[in-house]
């Protein structure tokens, strides 16, 4: 935990100052604050997380609404990971902003974080990810307006929710991939002693103002019986640690009778997940399907620690089912936490590749080429032939960028670009390429006389704009591949982050920005070009361009027979 002194939120973004002279603040932005009462703390005088699901919810809908001109409604939440715990007396900071809109849907990005009044040390309590719908109204379906970054963050935060949309439609499959390869583990508590049922009727202060039931309040009925089941099993306070990319299924109202039920679906060595089901009736109705969500609880020793638990017996059918899917749903948290979570500092440069963690290396991948693109602070190196190398040094990592334009669709520039197995064609830093799916087995030269050349194993993601505001993208990365094994002829290369930005400036006209985290590995084939004693990447980029207009009519000829 850090401690910042000053009055000043810790994930704050610099000022950025307008043309007109005042300081901009982002429209949709809403902020709360919340000093923690008793009432508010859970047994061990820390907030409770329904109330601050609750709060969070509240935060990110007015920010939705804002933005929207109309209701809204929380329609999914991505996983949260809960950093730290609040205390009785300190101060929750919410801020909510909308970081992207689509047609009828927009990403909410939300930050907590809480406030010592008396040491005024600040800290990042969790960040998430919410999707809220506009209501329909009377003139039909809700049409939202696009979001314009302004900031550096905002560009950066407005360009991954599009890929963050396509990770959240995917995550079913991704489970159902992984089933299959699940395996049993009879413990000796039987799941039943651990199930909890409670209803709640709903009434006009859960409600919000579209006489809807809070989405937050909802989420805190269902982290009380979670909490429940979870105490059953280990008979000691637990500790919720993550919540699981969840989402709403129909709406509840006022007069609902609101059925929650929650069941330990698994429990590992120091976690256990705990399912939980949200229904709702009226009178003799039948029951509506609202929510489900899965929580990881952790129960610590007095010296904070995790402590063993017992392991669950599931079932049969339907808590087997369950125990199945715990398991496949901790192997996708492990992968995103890993793959995603994680500053690009703390990763591996390899990740090992496999097909259950493809949609999130792919995620990683093309998010941290849009992070470098979305920097501001590139400096002109050099340039020459209209061929420009920028460069950009931050927390001692070094990171270029080459920029040229063509006279070539981008469509077709980014289908010339992306097949890594012509890029020898016109880059003579690369010999070859092996393809493997979106993979490739990459052979450089060396470029000191005697010695080996260079090899890598490179994860190729590729990505068509989602409208006119994105680029195409092919993001590159190292991965590493137990069939491709590094060899005594080549030294083993490393790519952390590189690709290819492509731009339509008009019909005929393309922007192309090459970027690269300079890794051990690559530095040797640019350093004379950044210090001004080469010049042989424009001509490699003279080369690029003129690859791509002498296979512009061969390409648009091949497309026309498709």
């Amino acid at each position: 935990m850090s401690c910042e002194k000053g009055d000043g939120d810790p994930m704050e973004d610099p000022l950025f100052i307008l043309e007109s002279g005042e300081v901009y603040r982002n429209p949709t932005e809403v902020k709360m604050s919340q000093i923690v009462m008793p009432c508010h703390a859970n047994h061990c005088g820390e907030l409770s997380v329904g109330q601050l699901l609750k709060w969070m919810d509240s935060t990110a809908c007015l920010s939705a609404e804002r933005h929207a001109g109309s209701p809204c409604i929380t329609a999914s939440v991505d996983d949260i990971h809960f950093e730290h715990t609040i205390g009785v007396g300190q101060v929750v900071n919410i801020k909510a902003k909308v970081n992207r809109a689509f047609t009828s849907s927009m990403e909410v990005g939300i930050t907590v974080s809480c406030e010592d009044l008396f040491s005024s040390c600040q800290w990042n309590v969790c960040n998430a990810f919410a999707t809220f719908v506009a209501r329909r109204t009377e003139e039909g379906k809700v049409r939202l307006k696009q979001v314009i970054p302004r900031t550096q963050t905002e560009q950066m935060e407005y360009s991954i929710a599009a890929e963050r949309r396509r990770m959240r439609l995917t995550h079913a499959e991704i489970i159902t991939d992984l089933l299959s390869k699940c395996q049993e583990y009879q413990g000796a508590v039987s799941a039943e002693r651990t199930r909890v049922e409670s209803v709640e009727l709903v009434l006009p202060p859960h409600a919000n103002h579209q006489v809807s039931t809070f989405g937050g309040q909802i989420m805190a009925w269902m982290e009380n019986v979670a909490t429940i089941a979870a105490c059953r099993l280990c008979n000691a306070h637990p500790t919720l640690r993550t919540i699981d990319m969840f989402h709403f299924r129909g709406p509840s109202h006022i007069g609902d009778r609101l059925v929650l039920k929650a069941i330990v679906n698994n429990a590992f060595k120091h976690s256990m997940e705990v399912g939980v089901c949200a229904e709702a009736y009226q009178g003799a109705g039948a029951l509506r399907h609202i929510n489900s969500a899965f929580m990881t609880f952790e129960v610590l020793d007095k010296d904070r620690k995790p402590r063993t638990l017992p392991r669950i017996r599931p079932e049969p059918v339907d808590g087997k089912r369950r125990y199945q899917e715990a398991i496949a749903r901790k192997k996708i948290r492990l992968d995103r936490k890993y793959i995603i979570s994680c500053k690009q500092t703390e990763v591996p440069l390899s990740v090992p590749w496999d097909i259950s963690n493809q949609m999130y290396l792919s995620y990683n991948n093309v998010s941290a080429l849009k992070m470098m693109a979305a920097r501001s602070n590139w400096m002109l190196s050099s340039e020459k032939n209209k061929v420009s190398l920028y460069t950009l040094e931050e927390n001692q990592i070094l990171c270029f960028k080459v920029e040229t334009h063509v006279t070539v669709p981008a469509e077709q520039a980014f289908h010339l670009l992306s097949d890594l197995r012509r890029r020898h064609e016109w880059d003579r830093h690369y010999q070859w390429a092996d393809e493997d799916d979106t993979i490739y087995r990459v052979a450089t030269p060396c470029v000191s006389k005697g010695g080996k050349g260079q090899d890598f194993i490179l994860l190729a993601s590729r990505r068509k704009p989602c409208d006119s505001r994105d680029p195409y993208l092919i993001a590159l990365r190292s991965v590493t591949l137990p069939t491709h094994p590094a060899t005594e002829d080549y030294t083993r290369g490393e790519v952390l982050c590189a690709g290819f930005s492509i731009w339509e400036e008009s019909n005929a006209v393309t922007k192309i920005s090459y970027y690269n985290q300079a890794t051990p590995g690559v530095l040797p084939y640019i350093s004379n070009d950044i210090a001004g004693l080469s010049s042989s990447f424009y001509g490699t980029f003279h080369s690029c361009n003129k690859y791509l207009e002498e296979n512009r009519d061969s390409l648009a000829s091949l497309q026309s027979l498709v």
